[in-house]
């Protein structure tokens, strides 16, 4: 005996209907900026990814309009632009906040108390891990590897850096973002909205004061290849080989720049 599709609980359903173009007005205004990005470009296509951060920073994610946009813009298939998409990470698909909180739970991270400042706010923000919270503020998830292990446990706030948090300083964190208040990063450019993050990233200049001019860079352990491709003198040793007999090991304490 054979049954229905919809007695399996199956809907074949109509198929899905092509995604509405964007206003007319909105759309004249990002084929003005798709034409500078593009034009940075020897081959089309290779503008895929910043135009996929341009659309993105019309609406907070990528939509179905937006990667027909961008189909329509270099003469791709949806298909070429959705699988691009759906690939990396940092292309949202669904509506997201205003500020996107990443708490690193990779390996240094996570030992050092990301995994426990991950678990308190989801617990404190009532939200798992890629979901907003009501009022569309903020926007939860864990994140791989942010190359920042000197400053273990850190979280990303629309991709700016908060080192050395605590479970505490994360939640005070939070409430500032919810609550309007100015929040600075431990290094690098001043904080903004998602939105104007994701235009950055398609390549328009940061026109805020002093954003430009802001810096920040890696900690002292991170830099060491650096210091050496560049010829400078190697620091002095933190761990010994495993070979080397304990009474011939110094016994100076070794500062952070490598000077005992």
């Amino acid at each position: 005996m054979t049954t229905s599709s919809s007695e399996r609980g199956v809907s074949l359903g109509m198929p899905e209907l092509p995604a509405p173009a964007y206003p007319d007005d909105v759309r004249a205004r990002l084929e003005a900026d798709a034409r500078e990005i593009v034009a940075r470009y020897p081959d089309s296509r290779s503008a895929l990814l910043p135009l996929l951060h341009l659309v993105q920073s019309e609406e907070g994610h990528v939509t179905r309009t937006g990667m027909r946009f961008c189909a329509d813009v270099l003469g791709l298939t949806t298909a070429e632009v959705t699988a691009v998409a759906t690939f990396y990470t940092m292309y949202r698909r669904h509506e997201s906040g205003d500020y996107q909180v990443g708490v690193c739970t990779n390996t240094l991270c996570a030992v050092m108390g990301g995994d426990a400042i991950f678990e308190a706010l989801q617990e404190y923000l009532g939200v798992g891990n890629g979901e907003t919270t009501g009022d569309g503020k903020i926007t939860l998830e864990h994140i791989e590897c942010n190359a920042a292990c000197d400053f273990a446990p850190v979280v990303m706030v629309n991709w700016e850096f908060f080192d050395n948090q605590t479970v505490q300083s994360a939640k005070r964190l939070v409430d500032d973002l919810r609550g309007g208040a100015t929040v600075s990063p431990t290094r690098g450019a001043p904080l903004c909205t998602f939105k104007d993050t994701a235009r950055i990233l398609a390549g328009f200049p940061d026109e805020r004061p002093g954003a430009v001019e802001a810096s920040g860079s890696a900690g002292p352990a991170s830099l060491v290849g650096l210091r050496l491709a560049r010829g400078e003198a190697a620091p002095a040793r933190v761990v010994h080989p495993r070979d080397e007999p304990e009474d011939a090991r110094p016994t100076d304490t070794v500062t952070e720049e490598g000077e005992g």
